[in-house]
């Protein structure tokens, strides 16, 4: 879906100019996005697989809710929504806690697409059964619960296992580390 985006100044603030997603990423302009994190309370993380219809990194495993923030909408707005569109579960802005905002710089596509975009990363507990999640068919394969420590397992391994996109290792690393200090100090 090619939805209108606020193009954002190097502090996530907009510019007053928006555009069509396609737009945003032919030129590469700045612009936000979300990644909701949902964990459980034994120590599990949520991950989604991305749709075999997406056209970077199909099949993939990722964050448990991703998505652009829509022109003239609060970065919390956006991850309600998207947590609702993508997984079928309604939460309310409280439930989030923002542990970090991210530059994120990829090209894919010979650069027909050039991605300049802020992750406003959230952690959040999924407080629901996860049978009772309803994934998206156009955004989401599948979705599954691991423990902390499979998931930095795979993202350790992922050059050889192609769980996860091999890059991202760090972030992997620095998310699994806020939920777990979240679990700790609960």
């Amino acid at each position: 879906m090619d939805e209108y985006l606020d193009i954002v100044d190097e502090k996530c603030r907009p510019t007053g100019e928006v555009a069509l997603k396609s737009e945003v990423h032919k030129n590469g302009w700045l612009h936000n996005t979300v990644h909701v994190w949902f964990y459980t309370n034994d120590g599990r993380i949520l991950l989604q697989q991305r749709s075999h219809k997406k056209k970077i990194c199909p099949l993939l495993w990722d964050v448990s809710v991703a998505g652009h923030v829509d022109a003239g909408e609060s970065i919390e707005d956006a991850a309600v929504r998207e947590t609702k569109e993508e997984i079928g579960l309604e939460i309310h802005r409280n439930d989030l806690r923002r542990i970090s905002t991210q530059f994120h710089e990829a090209t894919y596509f010979n650069g027909a697409i050039q991605d300049n975009e802020f992750h406003h990363v959230f952690i959040s507990e999924l407080k629901v059964p996860f049978e009772d999640l309803v994934p998206q068919p156009n955004e989401v394969e599948a979705l599954k619960l691991v423990t902390l420590e499979t998931f930095t397992d795979l993202a350790l391994n992922s050059a050889k296992n192609m769980h996860f996109v091999d890059s991202n290792q760090g972030y992997y690393h620095f998310v699994n580390f806020e939920i777990h200090n979240e679990l700790t100090f609960e």
